[in-house]
């Protein structure tokens, strides 16, 4: 049997997303639990603003099912609505289907029926499903109630940004997971003087270690100025 692959489209790219990766502040622990969870197949639906992560935490799963010869497909609704509803053919044969955003497809009733369909195929399939969104359900207003209804009966979990308490410990976690020498001083210093949002310190984070081997300089606070 060949090994089933990711299957490729325009917005694919390949990234470094991993579980492992991904700050779990006490609040997120449950759902990133089950995510990590081999046996754990349900069907779920992750809601939570912009900066919870669960774009990274989808094609984190992605990941982690390739590396398991699993089968897998991220599909950012956004992105995917400029090239029509025929993408979801033939999908149900996948064995994780992630779909990020399904607050964009409201209203575009040819988007929700493909959705709905979608995941009536993958109940016969045995298919998994993971659908994120912005809003929680009760805040999301479907033209097609049976898509709502469906959604329904799928697991639902909020998934909450890092809290302002929690960033400086973030940032020490994935500072050490990148192998980035990041001092106490130092990592103090980037997040008093930075956008406090998770994603905006690991860009610079990484900016700063390709800087500092570029110039063989350690992470130091004039540095960091520089790149701030």
């Amino acid at each position: 049997m060949n090994k089933p692959k990711q299957l490729t489209f325009p917005w694919n790219a390949v990234n470094k997303s991993s579980l492992e990766g991904f700050y779990s502040s006490e609040d997120n622990l449950h759902v990133v639990s089950i995510l990590k969870d081999k046996t754990f197949q349900d069907d779920l639906f992750i809601y939570g603003s912009k900066e919870s992560g669960k774009t990274y935490l989808l094609q984190a799963i992605c990941n982690s099912y390739s590396s398991l010869n699993k089968s897998s497909l991220y599909i950012p609704l956004k992105k995917a609505m400029d090239y029509g509803v025929e993408i979801f053919e033939s999908l149900e044969n996948i064995q994780l289907i992630c779909l990020d955003g399904i607050e964009n497809v409201i209203s575009a009733i040819e988007w929700e029926k493909a959705i709905f369909n979608l995941i009536n195929k993958t109940l016969i399939s045995k298919s998994r499903l993971i659908i994120t969104s912005s809003e929680d359900l009760e805040s999301l207003n479907f033209s097609l109630p049976d898509l709502e209804s469906r959604l329904r009966k799928i697991e639902s979990y909020e998934l909450s940004p890092i809290q302002d308490k929690d960033i400086l410990d973030a940032l020490k976690y994935i500072s050490k997971l990148k192998s980035i020498n990041l001092g106490d001083k130092e990592a103090r210093y980037l997040v008093t003087y930075s956008q406090r949002n998770i994603s905006n310190l690991v860009h610079i984070l990484e900016s700063l270690d390709q800087l500092s081997m570029e110039m063989k300089r350690k992470i130091t606070i004039p540095l960091i100025k520089e790149v701030i």
